[in-house]
Parts: structure tokens; C-alpha cells; sequence
């Protein structure tokens, strides 16, 4: 069984931009995304049997979705600001359209669909527990980086990656890479 998801990666660029939002965070009771494994999922698969995977990667290829450029910018957090659970960075652009067609693409898979609707992000951290009296500064410093932008990225790949759970975090592979606009 492997663990998988489908993601686009971020550029170098963004990635050193990365560094300093995440350090904003530094000292709150949050578990931050190291920067060099932050992406924008576009499907989570989960456990799947590793007789799947070559299926899988066939049905990918099938994407229609052209290149497009996006926005990486925003920081909000899920499910609101009462009660967070993660922290996130925006994407925007032809995400929808992307995520619609992946779906499409593997709709012939004995795969589970997605129950919540999609939304383009990456995860920065994870809070299990934010004690009340770090709210309030957590809260202005989401409010100070609602409106960060870290560039244009040109979206032209789809990646399935394999993650593989250690107890220094995740070591994701690639397993398939999908450029777009190539059919």
C-alpha cells in the first residue's frame, strides 16, 4: 500500500518567500509544513494498493487542462478563525478547472471522491490546540498576512507523489509526473 496524492509543486522562488511567513509563526502552538514540503494538493488519495499506482498514473495522462499562471498569495486558515485547525496560503488561478479535470481523469478508478469542496491552498501547519492566550496574537499576525503575496507561478505539471510517514515528518517521491498541455 502506498500513500498518495496528487499536487502541483511550488517554484523555488516561492519557497524561499515561504521562509519568512512561516517564521511568523514562530512560537505559536502550531506544527509548520517544512518549506521544501509545501504544495498544492489537488486530490488526496490515501492508502492505495501498489498494484494501483501504474492505473493511476495512465489515467492522469489523460488531463486536458492547458498551462496557466497563478497568484500564491493570502494567508487564512480552515475551518474559520473561531476555531482554526490549518493554517494556509492561497492559490489563485485555473485551479477548478485542473482539479475538475484530475477528478474526470480518474473517475473510471475505484477511487473515493472528495466529500468537501475543492479549494486551491497549500497547507502551512497544523493546529491541534491554540492555548487563549496566544489567540489574540495569532489572529494579527493572520491579519497582517491576509494580503501577502508571493508571486506569479507558472502551473504547466501535475504531480502523483507517494508520502511516506517517518518520525521526522514525511518523505514524499515523486511516482508520476503529468505535464500539461502535451496531449
Amino acid at each position: 500500500m502506498s500513500r498518495l496524492f496528487i499536487a502541483v509543486d511550488l517554484p523555488s522562488s516561492v519557497r524561499g518567500e515561504l521562509i519568512d511567513v512561516l517564521s511568523s509563526f514562530e512560537g505559536f502552538n502550531l506544527k509548520l509544513v517544512s518549506p521544501e514540503l509545501i504544495h498544492i494538493t489537488l486530490k488526496f488519495l490515501g492508502e492505495v494498493s501498489d498494484d494501483m499506482v501504474s492505473d493511476i498514473a495512465s489515467s492522469l495522462d489523460g488531463i486536458e487542462c492547458m498551462p496557466f499562471n497563478a497568484n500564491i498569495k493570502g494567508v487564512g486558515v480552515f475551518p474559520n478563525l473561531r476555531s482554526p485547525r490549518v493554517v494556509w496560503l492561497g492559490a489563485e488561478g485555473n485551479f477548478k478547472q485542473l482539479y475538475d479535470d484530475v477528478e474526470k481523469s480518474l473517475s473510471g478508478l475505484d477511487l473515493e471522491k472528495d466529500k468537501r469542496e475543492f479549494t486551491a491552498h497549500a497547507t502551512l501547519g497544523r493546529i491541534k490546540f491554540m492555548p487563549k492566550e496566544q489567540m489574540e496574537g495569532f489572529l494579527a499576525i493572520l491579519d497582517n498576512l491576509k494580503e501577502v503575496d508571493l508571486g506569479e507561478i507558472r502551473v504547466d505539471k501535475v504531480l502523483l507523489m507517494k508520502s511516506t510517514l517517518t518520525p521526522y515528518g514525511p518523505v514524499y517521491e515523486t511516482m508520476h509526473e503529468v505535464l500539461l498541455g502535451r496531449k
